[in-house]
């Protein structure tokens, strides 16, 4: 079985603050979104990194960063350190549209390796990926040093990397590793959300 962790500490600053994981997209927060989409495949072990702004306490731990002002990668390590189990599924809390077909592809893709990371024509995306929590460790070196970049530790890793080709069997629609990161970002993801609910109800 795995553990999981939704990584919930930037600063959103584009968003002015906003804690992306309370964004609500088609009628269910992001957060919302992925507690469903990993309980679905029975994940044992579920935290959010970071910090949590809403009122309302989640219905999961939430983490402190093991590290103060470590961005991303001190989350993926905080993760690693929290988990029980060997395999750690990390979520940006900011990508709406993950399915959980796709996470389980990872999981079984991340046998054998320090991590399964998704690759799509912009590069590597890091915060929807599976590490192996072996490597906290070796991430520990690089946030001692200052390297604070997540897509450069992973040069470090044994990394397995699922192709685009890969990835479009899952995402038909391109926008799977969708994040959320300006307004107009959100109103996107509103949008497209709208419209396949609508395509849903009309079939």
């Amino acid at each position: 079985m795995w553990s999981a962790a939704i990584l919930a500490g930037g600063q959103a600053r584009r968003l002015g603050g906003r804690d992306k994981g309370q964004l609500v997209i088609g009628g269910q927060s992001i957060l919302a979104r992925h507690l469903d989409c990993l309980r679905s495949l029975e994940v044992e072990h579920i935290v959010i990194v970071g910090r949590y702004d809403a009122d309302d306490l989640p219905p999961v731990p939430v983490v402190s960063d093991a590290v103060d002002h470590a961005g991303a990668l001190g989350g993926v390590y905080t993760a690693l350190l929290t988990a029980p189990r060997h395999h750690v599924i990390v979520l940006a809390s900011d990508m709406p549209f993950i399915s959980a077909s796709f996470l389980r592809y990872l999981t079984v893709q991340a046998d054998g390796v320090d991590a399964a990371v998704p690759r799509t024509a912009i590069g590597r995306h890091p915060l929807c990926a599976v590490y192996d929590r072996r490597v906290a460790p070796t991430l520990k070196e690089r946030l001692d040093r200052g390297a604070l970049r997540v897509v450069d530790a992973l040069d470090g890793l044994h990394v397995r990397d699922i192709d685009p080709s890969d990835v479009s069997r899952f995402d038909p629609d391109g926008v799977l590793l969708t994040n959320i990161n300006t307004p107009d970002d959100y109103a996107r993801a509103r949008r497209y959300a709208d419209a396949r609910d609508n395509d849903r109800g009309r079939s």
